[in-house]
């Protein structure tokens, strides 16, 4: 059963039912989670039509193969306010795990840290640490990078680097504590 018709970042709200996991083992509950994707391209270049956005898309083939459900995808400019106006319709439609892509470097307008930091509940650090020393493997760049996990509302948003392959490769080193963090943000029981 599909859910919604997708969606940009205007707000709706709509009700999706999960069902009720029995299971002794919170991981065999979890592993049949259905998580809901929103996703953000950081980009004044793409969001000004400069140039074709790659990342989101990137991303959202990498959300899929994980059999996640896309719901909402934006493209916005590096501007702290309508990033995290995004995010926080994205949650609203009941997304449950928000993944951006851009905004994570040091340049002057690479802002998707600070967005995220000024509305989130609680940063998961364990997130960007681990995106950060498994890129250091791929290249030494990744140091420089600002990539982080919080939870936003009742969301887990992954703020990812903006290259394609970067952020590709680094949702896959966190992928597999996101169901457990997405069923935490949703205030869903668990085991823990």
């Amino acid at each position: 059963m599909r859910g919604p018709s997708r969606t940009t970042a205007q707000p709706s709200l709509f009700v999706r039912s999960f069902a009720v996991c029995t299971a002794q083992d919170d991981s065999a509950c979890l592993g049949k989670m259905q998580i809901v994707v929103g996703i953000i391209t950081i980009s004044d270049r793409a969001s000004g039509g400069q140039y074709r956005d790659l990342g989101g898309p990137a991303v959202k083939a990498a959300a899929e193969k994980h059999g996640w459900d896309v719901l909402a995808e934006a493209i916005v400019p590096d501007e702290k306010k309508r990033v995290q106006d995004t995010i926080r319709s994205f949650s609203a439609q009941g997304c449950g795990l928000i993944l951006t892509t851009g905004g994570t470097g040091v340049a002057e307008r690479d802002v998707t840290p600070e967005a995220i930091r000024e509305i989130m509940r609680v940063e998961i650090p364990g997130f960007g640490e681990v995106m950060r020393a498994q890129s250091m493997k791929i290249t030494p760049n990744a140091i420089l990078s600002r990539s982080l996990a919080a939870i936003v509302d009742s969301s887990l948003v992954i703020a990812l680097p903006g290259k394609p392959s970067g952020a590709v490769e680094c949702l896959g080193f966190v992928k597999g504590a996101i169901p457990h963090s997405v069923a935490l943000a949703q205030r869903k029981p668990t085991s823990c």
